[in-house]
């Protein structure tokens, strides 16, 4: 692993440049004075005793630091049986039948111990099963993470390559550019000259821009594999916390001190970019990571519907206890009364169990016995089905094509099967930014430049409002779908309102789709101001702090930029003719394009005569980017020894610090910034100064005093200083990228925002990234109300500072709320934004709930500047706070414990790291798959589940009342009317094949139908097919079902001869019709109930009614069946009646549900059955108009999502129409060829 013969180090030292981030001051040597025992004791005591011996991991041994190991599963070997038991029986039904099961074993049982057992056993351990089959696979994804490698020194100056899990406290890693960090390290030095190294957060903190992390001074030398060789020194810090922005430490190494910070530690998690490797010393392993420690215990999560089914069978129980009573009351009655008389039973030889001398007793015996013969009104294989059904669903889910994402070849995956139900039933999103909204690429697309707009191209919400106005459609007539599948014209003209829409356009560059002659191919130099696109072009190319990397295979240049927006910038000046392509310690160089004597440039590929300068620019100072200042500067000097300042920022900064002989574009700038602005494009204003020699001294003189200073106003200092040289500026322009979504975004929160559900953003990022994120999806637009909560900065001392904060912020969340009451347009739409400081205080006791309520009124809600414990808090607010299913969606392990806290968590497996995903219940590759995921398996699944459900309750208490209607006809014996193995078979066998093909088959309409068709997503929200309407509709159908099986077999057979001998029925040929009956009418009921019939429901409906048949005839062959020997062929076969009474009870039990199901479709149908009668008669196809405007219908009245962005961009176009009709011709909407 030695370098051979030496690496030479980075010859850039960026704390020369950087101002704030990077500065390292003499103060943060503490000790350099002093001998090690000075400083050490400052930090020993509670919260502060974590030591580390670096590059001596045997003397942790005895301080027992955990290992690297992490795992994200629910149980271990250990506690996977006691956990597992406890989830199987903290469910009602489970505990009454391992209750059952026990008394079986006494005489009190009707039934044989084996046939209570087995079923129990089958149940629980099929379940257990498929939870460890789930938790097995978190392992695996575990332990994916766990066997990554690393180079470790194991001594002698020699590293080897080790897994992350073998890694020890103390430990020295080398890690190269590309790596994700083992563990939370301590920087000890770089391939940089000086120690820097960049890093990316993005899975801890959501922000993408780069993070610069600097090492001590005395450890600059460790530069070598070799260096490590005698390597001793011991860290003493803090101990293991969340806080991913804070760290107090002391470095204790050549017998001196010195103190550590945040900018020397790197996180488990982050990533290494723009250096080669990095060395560093291993602090924090494991689950004592900063990551880990912000992520929480793996929650075991029921679904709503699940929580409520506990509720319907804690009812069913207390109908069971009321009829046992009921039973045992009657029982103890006619012992104590009848049972003397009763000569042939021999009363005189009874036991305790039915002694008339003590009927009391005898009732409490016949009690126990009541529960357990009645027990079949608890659906003892309903648990297990819907495990079976559930494992099922998610296999479907796991399997779907159009979830199936190309580039990284990943599938959804249903991480868990519990929640299947619950993707039906979201009202609110969070969801996480980067990675999860955003693929992190931003395209160049527009400019303005000396008050000239440039770019033809369009942004997507300028193409589909061109598109639907093309279309000729009212706005609420034309599904949005419809705009982006159809009219793909090259251009749409609506007198003077012209978009390029463009699906020939050149092949595109990566960061750059802007188009405009008049810029390209050098003929910007033909403009009557070409002198300030000259500045704006470098400008682009100079005002940044990016490393171009050579490609040495292609002689390409990529762009390693702190943000985006940065790369795409570059590229853009590339393409203008001004391509950025090395950076020195005190240079930037240039290679410009320029014009020829005749005017005109050629490309480098061609034979025509070309030329191309180099320049130079040294660079003096650099204040960089940061969210308060919204605004970097580079300040150098060209090869004139010209003094040039060039600023960047938002456009609000920077017009502000205009001087008065820079205005001269603002006007045309403004207008040009709104357009932008409406077409959903994020854009910085552009501008330059030019500096005197002797002020850019004086200046610089002070600078480098606030620079060099110590003590906590440092950073105060530095921002004055640098506004005092960011004034008197000149207006060039502003330029206009499209920040590049993934894939489906907008069209995804458009769908969703359809179905109805709320979206709230929860992003580390800054205010202003978010809110421009906020505009390219669509959660803001132009036109709606901002209502944005922040803390004030003042000069109090904490807690009055903290008193005024509260105050402050109580104020903007009473003003907020006050503002929404009063709003008198109903079309009027608010945005709430709130950055992490305010949050902390908004989420306190006496302020969340307040908080919440102004959040409900907002149509869209967006945190900025959040730590993942907020992300998590804020979910458990809006869970608890509105009382609906909440999901969490994110990539990052900085969403894990927002994922973890939402009802349901969503992990992104398209970007790299693997903590939300591992944490998730289910796992997508691109936010877009979402909207499939919930619109379309979501309501298949809830009404899967919902529905069968229902009719499980409603067979078994069709079912277990006959029982107790016979047990009371026959005088509370505790005789059952069925034989023993055809209970036993009921819900195993007989029942159960067709309700689990209704919880995985049934469609009530299609895929594409619910896309189309978004608005049927809310019966889920609504719970129209799960409320308690529907449950003792059902019930009170079991009920009705029941009293007609019995009473009309009873009528039928009473007292009618049943074989040709004149023969009446007795008890086994009563209950064999009865269960003949039984099994006709719920097979038959649930053959009406499905929409969506395959092969398969076929099979198992009228299967079922075979297999009893069959059974029947193969029962009654055997010896065993007692009372029903050749019952089939002998006696109930040859016998009309009963195939009579099998058909006119299966009739009298199905026909009021007929009734009423044709009823409810007639006059107060549901939104699928329309659908479904549309479809059913065609009318899809033969009536387009009337289809469209059904599906126009089909879409909640939202104020966010596309949708409603391109119905405001059309009120807009339509308004300057308007105003162009009045004084030219009328309208006319063409389509250019």
């Amino acid at each position: 692993m030695g370098r051979s013969g030496g690496r030479r180090r980075d010859r850039m030292r960026w704390s020369k440049l950087y101002t704030f981030n990077c500065f390292r001051g003499h103060h943060g040597e503490a000790g350099a004075e002093g001998p090690s025992s000075d400083g050490a004791g400052a930090l020993r005591g509670p919260g502060f005793s974590r030591v580390v011996h670096c590059n001596n991991p045997g003397l942790q041994k005895p301080l027992k630091y955990p290992t690297n190991y992490i795992t994200t599963t629910k149980y271990n070997i250990i506690t996977f049986f006691p956990k597992a038991i406890f989830e199987q029986f903290r469910r009602v039904a489970n505990l009454y039948f391992l209750l059952t099961a026990i008394l079986s074993l006494t005489p009190v049982c009707p039934f044989s111990a084996v046939s209570m057992i087995a079923p129990l056993a089958f149940v629980v351990g099929l379940s257990m099963l498929k939870e460890g089959l789930e938790d097995w696979r978190r392992f695996i994804q575990d332990m994916k993470v766990n066997n990554r490698k690393v180079s470790v020194h194991k001594g002698d100056g020699e590293f080897v390559y080790r897994h992350w899990e073998e890694l020890c406290v103390g430990d020295v890693v080398k890690v190269e550019k590309g790596q994700f960090f083992p563990a939370d390290l301590l920087l000890l030095s770089s391939s940089y000259e000086d120690g820097i190294c960049y890093v990316e957060t993005m899975n801890l903190d959501g922000e993408t821009n780069l993070k610069v992390k600097r090492s001590l001074e005395a450890t600059l030398p460790l530069e070598e594999d070799e260096s490590f060789k005698d390597f001793q020194a011991v860290i003493r810090c803090e101990d293991p916390n969340p806080s991913l922005y804070t760290f107090t430490g002391n470095f204790e190494y050549e017998r001196q001190v010195y103190a550590l910070d945040p900018f020397q530690i790197l996180l488990r998690d982050s990533k290494l970019r723009n250096t080669s490797f990095i060395y560093g010393v291993v602090i924090f392993t494991g689950h004592d990571s900063k990551v880990m420690q912000n992520s929480t215990e793996s929650p075991s999560k029921r679904s709503r519907i699940e929580r409520k089914m506990d509720l319907i069978i804690y009812i069913l129980f207390t109908v069971l206890v009321l009829i046992s009573l009921i039973s045992s009351i009657g029982f103890a009655v006619r012992i104590k009364l009848d049972l003397p008389h009763w000569w042939y039973l021999q009363p005189q030889n009874s036991n305790k169990l039915d002694d008339p001398s003590r009927p009391a007793l005898s009732g409490i015996f016949h009690l126990i016995t009541a529960l357990i013969l009645y027990g079949y009104l608890i659906p003892i294989s309903l648990y297990v089905s819907i495990e079976l059904v559930k494992v099922l669903q998610a296999h479907f889910i796991n399997q779907d094509i159009h979830m199936f994402d190309e580039d990284t070849g990943n599938t959804a995956q249903a991480r868990t099967s519990n929640l299947n139900e619950e993707l039906g039933q979201v009202h609110t999103v969070l969801s996480d930014k980067t990675g999860t909204l955003t693929c992190n690429q931003m395209d160049f697309l527009k400019c303005s430049i000396a008050g000239v707009s440039y770019g033809v191209g369009s942004s997507e919400v300028e193409i589909a409002a061109a598109k639907q106005m093309a279309s000729g459609a009212d706005e609420n007539d034309m599904p949005l779908q419809d705009i982006w599948e159809e009219n793909n014209e090259d251009e749409i003209e609506l007198v003077g309102v012209n978009f390029s829409v463009g699906n020939n356009r050149k092949p595109s560059i990566k960061g750059f789709s802007f188009e405009d002659d008049r810029l390209m191919q050098g003929n910007w130099t033909k403009e009557p101001n070409s002198s300030t696109l000259l500045l704006f072009f470098r400008i682009l190319a100079l005002c940044h702090t990016a490393i171009p990397e050579i490609n040495e295979a292609t002689g390409s240049i990529a762009y390693e930029a702190e943000s985006p927006d940065e790369g795409a910038f570059l590229v853009a000046a590339r393409e203008f003719g001004f391509e950025f392509f090395k950076r020195t310690q005190s240079s930037v160089f240039v290679r410009e394009k320029h014009t020829s004597s005749h005017g005109t440039i050629e490309r480098l590929h061609t034979s025509i005569c070309y030329s191309y300068n180099f320049r130079e620019f040294k660079i003096l100072n650099l204040l960089e980017f940061n969210s308060k200042r919204k605004r970097m500067t580079v300040i150098l000097k060209d090869e004139d020894d010209q003094i040039l300042l060039f600023c960047k920022g938002a456009d609000s900064i920077i017009f502000d610090r205009l001087a008065k002989n820079g205005r001269m574009y603002e006007v045309d700038t403004t207008r040009h910034l709104n357009d932008y602005g409406e077409a959903g494009l994020r854009t910085l204003a552009l501008s330059y100064r030019v500096l005197e020699e002797s002020e850019y001294s004086s200046w610089n003189a002070e600078f480098v005093k606030a620079k060099t200073s110590i003590g906590p106003d440092r950073e105060l200092q530095l921002e004055r200083v640098s506004d005092l040289i960011e004034r008197e500026l000149i207006l060039v322009g502003a330029t206009a990228v499209e920040d590049k979504l993934q894939k489906g975004v907008p069209q995804c929160i458009d769908r969703l925002a359809q179905a109805g559900l709320k979206i709230w953003v929860l992003t580390g990022d800054k205010m202003e990234t978010a809110i421009n994120i906020g505009y390219a999806c669509s959660l803001l637009r132009q036109g709606m109300k901002q209502i944005c909560l922040s803390i004030p900065t003042g000069d109090q001392v904490a807690q009055d500072a903290k008193k005024a904060a509260k105050e402050s912020l109580l104020s903007q969340i009473a003003n907020g709320s006050q503002m929404v009451k009063l709003e008198k347009d109903p079309d009027a739409a608010f945005a709430l934004v709130i950055d992490g400081k305010a949050l902390a205080f908004a989420l306190e006791d006496d302020m969340k709930h307040m908080f919440l309520n102004l959040a409900i009124e907002c149509a869209s809600v967006i945190c900025c500047r959040v730590s993942p414990k907020q992300k998590a808090l804020v979910t458990r607010l809006v869970k608890e706070g509105v009382g609906q299913t909440t999901l969490a969606i994110g990539d990052g392990a900085n969403d894990v414990g927002m994922i973890q806290e939402a009802d349901i968590g969503v992990g992104i497996s398209g970007v790299e790291g693997m903590q939300a995903v591992m944490a998730s219940d289910f796992s997508i590759s691109q936010f877009r798959f979402l909207e499939r995921l919930l619109v379309v398996h979501g309501h298949w699944c809830y009404k899967r589940i919902a529905q069968m459900i229902c009719y499980f309750f409603y067979k078994n208490i069709a079912f277990g009342l006959t029982i107790f209607y016979f047990e009371a006809f026959a005088g509370f014996s505790g005789q059952s009317v069925y034989d023993d193995w055809f209970m036993l078979l009921f819900n195993v066998v007989l029942t159960s094949l067709p309700v689990i093909s209704l919880g995985v088959f049934e469609q009530d309409v299609s895929s594409e139908i619910c896309l189309q068709f978004p608005a049927l997503y809310q019966q889920g929200p609504k719970n129209l097919f799960f409320d308690w309407y529907r449950i003792l509709g059902w019930m009170a159908n079991g009920l009705y079902s029941s009293l007609a099986i019995f009473f009309l077999n009873l009528c039928i057979f009473y007292d009618q001869a049943i074989r040709a001998g004149g023969q009446t029925a007795d008890m086994a040929a009563v209950g064999t019709t009865m269960f003949t009956c039984i099994i006709w009418a719920v097979n038959m009921q649930i053959a009406l109930t499905m929409s969506h019939f395959t092969w398969i429901q076929h099979l198992f409906v009228w299967g079922s009614i075979t297999t009893w048949y069959l059974f029947i005839l193969a029962y009654g062959m055997t010896l065993r069946s007692r009372d029903n020997y050749q019952i089939l062929l002998e006696v109930l076969g040859p016998a009309p009646i009963y195939w009579a009474a099998t058909l006119l009870v299966t009739a009298a039990c199905n026909i009021p549900y007929l009734i009423h199901i044709s009823y409810q479709r007639s006059c107060n149908p549901l939104d699928h059955h329309v659908i479904q009668e549309i479809k059913y008669l065609k009318k899809d196809v033969e009536d387009q108009t009337m289809w469209k405007r059904e599906r126009s219908k089909a879409r909640q009245k939202t104020k966010i999502g596309f949708t409603a962005r391109v119905d405001a961009k059309i009120k807009q176009i339509k308004g300057k129409l308007h105003k162009k009709g009045q004084s030219g011709p009328s309208l006319t909407i063409h389509t250019v060829s």
